[in-house]
């Protein structure tokens, strides 16, 4: 089992690790994946990665499954999901660093396993959108699908 400093969500079934420095905006967006779009939170700030069935899963170390830091507000406790298969890995970059255009083929290793990686700026207004539909170009799953 990998322990990583990450955040993560569940979304239709399918799996998104966000990961960026402290402070980045991980929790943030995870919140407005949440509340914007019916994501259900796996793990805050915290998250262990196993394989299960050959494809990476995530879960919540127990002593935080289903807390949420709310900056300036405080730890929320929420409906969480136990698990979910990773999809997607989001790269959480400073607002000052240029996102690529029309990047190719990015990948995310982890535990020998690939995940389509996309770069984000976490305070911009579309940032959950962009993630969302980068999950259905990269998986190929639509609203309707349960499973990536």
């Amino acid at each position: 089992m990998l322990n990583i400093h990450a955040s993560a969500v569940s979304w239709q079934n399918q799996g998104i690790i966000i990961f960026g420095p402290s402070g980045s905006g991980k929790s943030d967006l995870c919140l407005r994946l949440i509340v914007e779009h019916g994501a259900r939170l796996v793990s805050d700030d915290r998250c262990e990665i196993e394989l299960k069935a050959d494809r990476p899963t995530v879960f919540a170390p127990q002593n935080i499954k289903g807390k949420l830091e709310i900056r300036g507000v405080g730890i929320a406790t929420i409906s969480s999901a136990d698990s979910a298969p990773l999809c997607l890995a989001v790269q959480i970059v400073p607002p000052q660093e240029e996102i690529e255009r029309l990047p190719l083929g990015q990948s995310y290793q982890i535990l020998g396993k690939s995940l389509p990686l996309i770069k984000i700026h976490a305070f911009e207004a579309s940032a959950p959108a962009k993630i969302l539909m980068a999950l259905k170009i990269n998986t190929g799953c639509d609203e309707k699908e349960v499973a990536c």
